[in-house]
């Protein structure tokens, strides 16, 4: 039985602009938002979700620029190539410059959260005219520093023989229950409270296009250099300014790999109190603004100016 995609939800600002950008025969599907001559590029998560995503920025952060996002191959409106190697980071990453080129600009501030967060890092270090920042969120770098605890507990490529906790990050168990996975992660993704919707949202997101477990796990099994210091002097080569986010109760990305990648690209970290892996979707309002103020710093906005006239 074809079981037909749910409906998607009203958004709160629709794109002024969209289309494909195709690279080596994959298609990527990128919107984009607002006239600003300064571009906001948001880079998705990888395949485990898609543009909307970012749907608590979309509208506040178009009010000031030009803000562009786009799908990850594998999920959403693009392509879900056959090829493994076509799922590496250095894809991703320039996937992301084909789509600030098919928007028609030369320059962005970039932002990314986890993966998205390492692939605007990429893009950054290796193509540096077009970055004029980085706001990361929970960046991964690959061997940058220790995985977090949570993804120490059990193997991810061996037969387990329990799927309690942990067990359920694991490839023999994505290949079983994909859609049990995202439940479990994601709901330790979100440890604030009143987060149902937000976890039907990831869930949702999840499934969507050709994404599925074997996807995920070439995204997460690969790795884009050989080498700890590789990662470090990847890091060392990004000469825009960057922030890092990091809530203190995320369960994805240690607080050690966010403060190494705040120190080796001369950034600042800003640490978040109470917040979960997912701070632009249950704490909206503080992302934001931080986002908007970095960028501020980096691109000033133009003077805004208004005339009072006295009453005779």
């Amino acid at each position: 039985m074809i079981v037909a995609p749910a409906p998607e939800q009203t958004r709160a600002r629709y794109p002024d602009e969209e289309g494909y950008v195709e690279r080596d025969g994959v298609r990527v599907f990128w919107e984009a938002y607002g006239d600003a001559p300064t571009t906001f590029l948001l880079f998705p998560t990888g395949p485990i979700s898609h543009s909307r995503l970012w749907k608590a920025q979309i509208p506040y952060l178009s009010r000031y620029f030009r803000v562009v996002v786009f799908d990850p191959r594998g999920n959403g409106r693009s392509d879900g190539p056959g090829a493994t190697a076509k799922y590496s980071r250095w894809e991703f990453a320039e996937d992301g410059r084909a789509v600030l080129e098919a928007a028609g600009a030369d320059t962005a501030v970039f932002g990314g959260l986890c993966h998205g967060g390492g692939s605007a890092l990429i893009l950054a270090a290796t193509h540096p005219a077009c970055a004029l920042g980085v706001f990361a969120i929970a960046p991964f770098v690959p061997m940058l520093a220790p995985s977090h605890e949570n993804y120490l507990q059990f193997p991810f490529h061996e037969q387990l023989d329990t799927d309690e906790g942990w067990a359920k990050c694991n490839r023999h168990y994505w290949l079983r229950d994909y859609r049990g996975f995202l439940e479990f992660f994601f709901s330790h993704m979100l440890p604030e409270p009143h987060s149902t919707k937000h976890l039907e949202d990831c869930i949702e997101w999840g499934l969507a296009g050709d994404v599925d477990a074997h996807v995920l796990s070439v995204t997460e099994s690969g790795r884009p250099w050989a080498s700890e210091e590789d990662a470090r002097a990847l890091c060392r080569r990004v000469r825009c300014p960057v922030l890092v986010v990091h809530g203190d109760l995320d369960g994805c990305q240690p607080r050690q790999e966010a403060a190494a990648v705040a120190g080796l690209t001369g950034g600042t970290l800003v640490t978040l109190e109470g917040v979960g892996h997912l701070p632009q979707a249950r704490h909206p309002v503080k992302v934001n603004e931080l986002m908007m103020k970095f960028a501020d710093s980096v691109v000033p906005s133009p003077l805004t100016t208004h005339t009072w006239a006295r009453a005779e």
